[in-house]
């Protein structure tokens, strides 16, 4: 049945030869003449001891190769031997047949019981078969031929039952090492919910000392928390149709000494005799559990205050505005943004942000009831919810509350040794006058926030529908910005970017600026977001690009002719699959060599995507196209990016360069910034530059470019036309003294 047990056929073989010879010997008259039946019995014999010998050798595992090519020639060789020796005296034939299966057999014997504790009854048996045949083979009487053949045929019934013991012996323990060896649990359990079959794994698990001390015990004796009934109806799922297996379910299972384990079952059936058994293996799942909760958690606390994050609010407030609606209950929302954040992030650095962030969070959750919810929105924003209010006192609660957290927001921080004043502004919206869904009532407590800092700071408004008046101001410059290119409403003007040293005019910013027939003259922080929002920012991009480099096309000829021209560019347009093939194709349409165009991103277009903005960025750089990143300091992760990003130029933010003539601090952090800029290979460009003071403080840094109003405002192109033949003009001087 099982090819692989080998030993079984050779001994067959074996036990058939000599069972064939002794029949033929005793039937011989009437079968064979005596000299044939001498040979067929030598031939018998020797294959009887070689399927013995080859039998042994091969269930003890000693059994080679070699062996197996000597088998045939031995044969033939015993057989030739025995027929001679039947044939010279016929007398020997069945005590020597005896004497040679009996030495035989005794030795399979001794060889089976001296390997394995487990071959030993089957080694036994063997032995005493060969005894017995030596025994006869010493005083065989024809008249003891029936005690010989009863003898022999109990004996055999014996060494067969000690190879049946033997061989499931080992598939016992074959089949137990197995289940043992498994990294994991596992059991077999019948109907009525006892156990057949364990591993020490499972004892493990399941807080037993051996494997053998759960066989017979039921499944609840195992689990005290574990009913009979919850025991049948796991099992009644097996016997369910159309059922996928392996079954798996997760449970957090109490043990007999109190701990709890928290496991992955998995459950497979097993019939065996026509019964249905479940094989359930126990995955012990309490690291993955624990990466689990840890992840959840990442996912729902933020990290620097510890308190929920943004995604963390959406849930909770969603429930209890659920929860609100049924008991006919009121939630106010509070919207809370730290005023100036971002000096404190210029002045002393994102670690003293930071701990402002976890000062102020406790600080607001030091004044808030143990139902109500605090969450950091992102950046310097956090949100309050209040929930369960009674009707018509949301907004009352609401406003006591944000005027809590305004005073308390007054007595200052210290940080970094020094105490810092901070202020918020605060927006207020309540469910349900205000919004029935979490959306709708963060938007407009953000809505009502702004509406707070236009007051002054440090105040606090509730929502009122008038507020809506910039939402819908937005969808106006949105329907205006539709067809305002194909009006010509856009034209762009130009900043000069001029050499620190030299004051030579090197670079120049393309600016875009629209005045709408409807709307008359937009500022940019107006129309931007607008168009960001609805996706119009990839035709404006692509407008900018264009005229912006056939400009420099028509400057060329002229003064203009080796100056470089910036223009910025938004994440959607990076993220546009065409955007590096149009700017490719602007280059050579204007006759423009790549290094004379480069884009200003924003930190904020490196954080999105940032894969596929760093694979874009690889195909400019490789057009030859410069890359700058903008308004650089100013957020959260300006340094990684100089590693993750091959940038060619840096921009210093002008909250930095505003105050380097009279802050230590800030002089300090921009020469900082310019020595690694060095030490990086970077450009450097220094932004807002407005007094001949900050100039030189720049130059003498080492900053290689400066802009701002100091060397010259934005510009249309005849004036910068003029401006640059002005420079020439006039004998260079440092600091740009020449500025307009």
């Amino acid at each position: 049945m099982q090819r692989k047990e080998k030993h079984a056929l050779f001994w067959g073989i074996g036990q058939l030869a000599v069972m064939s010879g002794s029949a033929v010997w005793l039937l011989g008259d009437f079968l064979l003449p005596i000299p044939w039946r001498f040979y067929f019995c030598g031939f018998s014999l020797a294959i009887g001891m070689a399927g013995y010998w080859a039998g042994t050798q091969f269930f003890i595992g000693k059994l080679r190769s070699m062996h197996m090519r000597l088998l045939i020639p031995g044969i033939i060789s015993g057989g030739l031997i025995f027929s001679l020796l039947w044939n010279t005296n016929g007398s020997w034939l069945v005590p020597g047949s005896a004497l040679g299966i009996g030495l035989m057999m005794f030795w399979a014997g001794l060889r089976l019981f001296a390997v394995e504790h487990r071959y030993r009854i089957l080694g036994l048996t063997l032995m005493l078969r060969g005894g017995f045949n030596l025994i006869i083979a010493a005083t065989f009487q024809t008249e003891v031929y029936v005690a010989w053949f009863i003898g022999s045929g109990c004996l055999k019934v014996l060494s067969m039952l000690g190879l049946v013991y033997a061989v499931q012996d080992e598939i016992q323990q074959r089949y137990a090492r197995t289940i043992d060896s498994l990294s994991h649990g596992f059991l077999i359990r019948d109907r009525r919910g006892y156990v057949h079959v364990a591993n020490e794994r499972c004892a493990r698990l399941l807080g037993f000392n051996t494997a053998q001390e759960l066989i017979g015990l039921h499944v609840c004796d195992l689990l005290p928390h574990l009913t009979r009934d919850m025991a049948d109806q796991y099992f009644r799922r097996f016997e369910a149709e159309g059922v996928q297996y392996p079954i798996a379910d997760t449970a957090v299972m109490r043990l007999r000494n109190g701990n709890s384990l928290p496991v992955e079952l998995l459950g497979s059936p097993y019939i065996e005799r026509g019964r249905l058994y479940c094989l359930v293996q126990l995955l012990d799942i309490s690291e993955r559990k624990k990466k689990d909760d840890l992840l959840y958690q990442a996912a729902r606390i933020d990290s620097i205050t510890g308190f929920f994050n943004r995604y963390a609010l959406t849930a909770r407030l969603t429930q209890a505005l659920e929860q609100a609606a049924a008991d006919g209950r009121e939630c106010a929302v509070l919207f809370i943004d730290l005023d100036k954040f971002k000096r404190v992030n210029d002045s002393f650095g994102h670690a003293a942000g930071d701990e402002l962030l976890r000062t102020a969070a406790n600080r607001l959750h030091g004044l808030l009831r143990p139902q109500d919810v605090l969450a950091r929105f992102g950046g310097d924003e956090f949100i309050v919810v209040i929930p369960d209010l009674p009707p018509g006192s949301a907004a009352q609660m609401g406003v006591d509350c944000a005027v809590a957290i305004i005073n308390a927001m007054r007595k200052g921080f210290e940080l970094s040794y020094h105490t810092i004043s901070a202020s918020a502004s605060v927006g207020i919206a309540c469910y349900p006058n205000h919004g029935s869904d979490s959306e709708t009532l963060i938007r407009n407590a953000d809505i009502a926030m702004y509406e707070a800092k236009k007051a002054g700071r440090a105040e606090q408004r509730v929502f009122y529908d008038a507020m809506n008046a910039a939402a819908k101001d937005g969808l106006v410059i949105d329907g205006a910005l539709r067809g305002a290119i194909e009006a010509n409403e856009f034209h762009l003007v130009y900043q000069a970017i001029t050499n620190a040293h030299t004051g030579k005019l090197t670079k120049v910013e393309a600016l875009l600026r629209w005045h709408s027939s409807l709307l008359g003259p937009v500022p940019p922080d107006r129309f931007i977001p607008v168009a960001e929002d609805s996706g119009m920012i990839i035709e404006l991009g692509t407008w900018v690009l264009e005229q912006a480099c056939r400009q420099m096309g028509a400057w060329k000829q002229g003064t203009l002719d080796d100056v470089t021209i910036s223009i910025n560019v938004s994440a959607w347009q990076l993220a546009d699959p065409g955007f590096v093939k149009l700017v490719s194709q602007a280059l050579i349409r204007n006759d423009l060599a790549p290094h004379q165009l480069e884009l200003e991103l924003t930190e904020r277009v490196l954080i999105e995507d940032a894969a596929n903005v760093q694979a874009v960025l690889g195909q400019l750089r490789a057009l030859g196209v410069g890359i700058s990143l903008d308004d650089f300091g100013t957020g959260y992760s300006s340094l990684s990016y100089l590693t993750q990003f091959h940038l060619n130029t840096l921009k210093i933010d002008r909250a930095f360069v505003m105050d380097i003539e009279h802050s230590e601090r800030s002089n300090n952090l921009v020469h900082a910034i310019i020595a690694m800029g060095h030490s990086l290979g970077l450009q450097l460009v220094a932004e807002g530059v407005e007094t001949a003071g900050q100039a030189a403080i720049l130059e003498k840094m080492g900053c290689h470019y400066l802009q701002g109003y100091h060397i010259s405002r934005p510009i249309p192109p005849a004036e910068l036309l003029r401006f640059a033949d002005q420079r020439i003009s006039m004998a260079p001087a440092p600091h740009g003294d020449f500025a307009i």
